[in-house]
């Protein structure tokens, strides 16, 4: 037994229209809310061809799968990782041009390389910069206990 009615009925007996399906996919603003990413960031992205082939509705507004939403959060990892976005999308390139993940990949293990060497020597002159802030403190330091002390009084 079924307890749903197929379909609602108007008081007079006329059933009721069965609302239009929405079509799949999200719009620009659901897709932002998803990522985290703001609107004008996502058509950004879609400008510069690193969301090609967005789907329209036939009123021209934007509609986004399951694909824009994990290459939105392949791009967000890049650039967490300090990719620009000229390098992802030269990734994209490397990627459309060979057709293969492994050439692509191979690029992003180089520019991950880089830019490992430039967080270590980065580290090392942020470490540099910590031991002359604590020598620096400690000059500080001697010259407030100077302060401190009684002033010798001249006769």
């Amino acid at each position: 037994m079924n307890w749903q009615p197929a379909r609602a009925e108007r008081a007079d007996r006329r059933p009721v229209p069965e609302p239009a399906p929405r079509e799949s996919g999200l719009s620009i603003g659901e897709l932002g809310a998803e990522t985290g990413l703001s609107p004008r960031t996502i058509r950004y992205y879609e400008e510069l061809g690193l969301l090609p082939g967005v789907r329209r509705r036939a009123g021209g507004r934007r509609v986004y799968g399951p694909e824009e939403q994990e290459r939105l959060r392949f791009i967000q990892r890049l650039k967490t990782l300090g990719c620009s976005l000229a390098e992802i999308r030269e990734l994209d390139a490397v990627h459309g041009i060979g057709g293969s993940t492994a050439a692509m990949l191979a690029r992003l293990d180089t520019l991950l390389a880089d830019r490992l060497l430039e967080l270590d020597a980065r580290i090392a002159e942020l470490s540099g910069l910590r031991a002359e802030i604590g020598r620096y403190r400690e000059r500080i330091a001697g010259r407030l206990a100077q302060a401190a002390l009684p002033a010798k009084e001249t006769t």
